[in-house]
């Protein structure tokens, strides 16, 4: 009897330890999926995830190789004024429409967020090469995002404009001070989404 009351025991633990676990796995995958919603920060996706998520919406490997040499870069350069590369990667995408470059921006300028495009006379701000293009890109959401100086040499060349530096934290604030697209903040998100679906997927 006593033996049989002990295996009970023992099965029932097994059982609590197996739920435990599930729900602990689950969690984790949970938090690897929430979406960020604060630019400053660290990203959670390495190089060779940000460029494998670009190839699943350009399979036939269009813009894929340019794609493989900016996501080292965005994270070398966001970790240096700790901005969130997830968010930044996210923000590019976005603003070159998958580095397609259909708007006032060139491909030549490497300008990756649309700094300084206006309208055809004023198209945006040229930069000598991809890496200080980035640059420039990190540092400007640096400006709106945190009241913190710059750790790194200044690129940007609109950084003096951002006042009061800090003024958009997050995602959702740069809608109305970033761009006027009030789903600007909703397609930024919706990107980080795919990214993080795409990444731990089942």
């Amino acid at each position: 009897m006593q033996r049989c009351w002990l295996r009970k025991c023992f099965l029932l633990c097994l059982l609590c330890l197996g739920a435990a676990k599930a729900q602990a796995q689950a969690q984790s995958d949970s938090n690897l999926r929430e979406v960020p919603v604060r630019i400053m920060g660290s990203g959670k996706l390495t190089a060779d995830e940000l460029s494998t998520f670009f190839a699943l919406l350009f399979p036939n490997g269009e813009h894929l190789e340019q794609a493989e040499r900016l996501a080292p870069l965005y994270i070398a350069e966001a970790q240096v004024e700790g901005v969130n590369h997830d968010i930044a990667f996210a923000q590019m995408i976005l603003e070159t429409g998958f580095l397609q470059f259909k708007g006032l921006v060139s491909p030549r300028m490497n300008n990756f967020c649309g700094l300084g495009a206006v309208n055809a006379a004023r198209a945006g701000n040229t930069f000598p090469d991809e890496r200080i293009g980035i640059r420039a890109h990190i540092q400007h959401l640096k400006a709106y995002a945190s009241t913190q100086p710059l750790v790194g040499e200044l690129a940007d060349p609109r950084y003096r404009f951002v006042n009061p530096k800090g003024k958009a934290p997050t995602v959702d604030a740069l809608v109305g001070t970033w761009a006027q697209d009030p789903r600007y903040a909703a397609k930024i998100k919706s990107i980080l989404h795919r990214m993080y679906a795409s990444t731990y997927a089942d």
